[in-house]
């Protein structure tokens, strides 16, 4: 299973030019419902920009218009690259050790021939009878949490801070909503920010790795939306003890990235496809 070769895994990405605009690459993202795109020039690939780099770069823009930040703007990012004969093992190693999403696969001409996904490896586990790995024995139990009554800038501060990309929104030991990079990607989170708000003081509090009590009441008037505002309620979850392989069929058919691991409806950890791919880079 790890030894198998990347050619039979190879999707063929989302793109977009480099003077697209973040709007419409936005638009892109939305419409197809991916996590990403890939930026590219003349057949090559040059740039990945994700749903928390539009997020992002939406928060920083300040007095600058939003029609005027092109696909060229975002930040470069190193691209981490292999080819269709490398194996599922080294892909697995490679996401593992640079904590990322996506693997670039190139033609010997070193124009883009796809791309290869923590959803496309994860599928590996699928075709082989012989897995029967337990969720209980890969899932995080150490958990970063809020509640539904949490402003959102809070929620964002706590996805930014610990590098992390959902947060569980739980009310009594139960999960009953998540929070993504997703949810900040749809105009509402801006506007708001535009009628209420100083740009640069929620680049100050989003940034800061805690805030005393006395700070927060002070820029409370930053806080009108909550989780409950944002989250996807009644999340998708999996109980401990059900196979690996259950949970990859619940986020292939949901579209989603991790699931809440429940025993009794009581919260008890996190599944994600990085877990998962981590298992196939041993």
């Amino acid at each position: 299973m790890k030894n198998s070769k990347l050619m039979e895994l190879i999707t063929k990405p989302i793109t977009v030019n480099p003077n697209m605009s973040l709007t419409k690459t936005r638009e892109v993202l939305l419409e197809n419902k991916v996590k990403r795109v890939i930026v590219i020039d003349k057949k090559k690939p040059i740039g990945v920009i994700t749903e928390k780099d539009i997020a992002k770069k939406i928060y920083e823009l300040k007095s600058k218009p939003i029609k005027s930040i092109k696909a060229k703007d975002f930040k470069p990012r190193a691209l981490f690259i292999l080819t269709k004969d490398d194996s599922v093992r080294d892909c697995a190693k490679m996401m593992k050790k640079h904590r990322i999403s996506l693997v670039i696969i190139l033609n010997k001409n070193k124009t883009l021939e796809g791309i290869v996904t923590k959803t496309n490896l994860i599928r590996i586990f699928l075709k082989n009878e012989s897995t029967q790995m337990k969720v209980s024995e890969i899932m995080k139990k150490n958990l970063i949490t809020a509640a539904p009554s949490d402003p959102i800038l809070h929620v964002e501060n706590l996805l930014l801070r610990y590098g992390i990309s959902r947060i569980i929104i739980k009310r009594s030991q139960k999960p009953v909503g998540i929070i993504t990079f997703r949810d900040f990607v749809p105009a509402k989170i801006p506007k708001w920010i535009a009628e209420s708000a100083d740009p640069s003081e929620v680049q100050e509090y989003k940034f800061k790795k805690g805030l005393g009590e006395i700070h927060a009441n002070q820029m409370s008037y930053l806080f009108p939306f909550h989780a409950t505002d944002i989250m996807t309620p009644n999340p998708v979850t999996i109980q401990s003890e059900e196979e690996v392989k259950v949970a990859i069929l619940l986020m292939i058919k949901h579209n989603i990235s991790g699931l809440p691991v429940v025993k009794k409806s009581k919260l008890m950890g996190v599944i994600t496809k990085s877990d998962i791919v981590n298992s196939l880079a041993k």
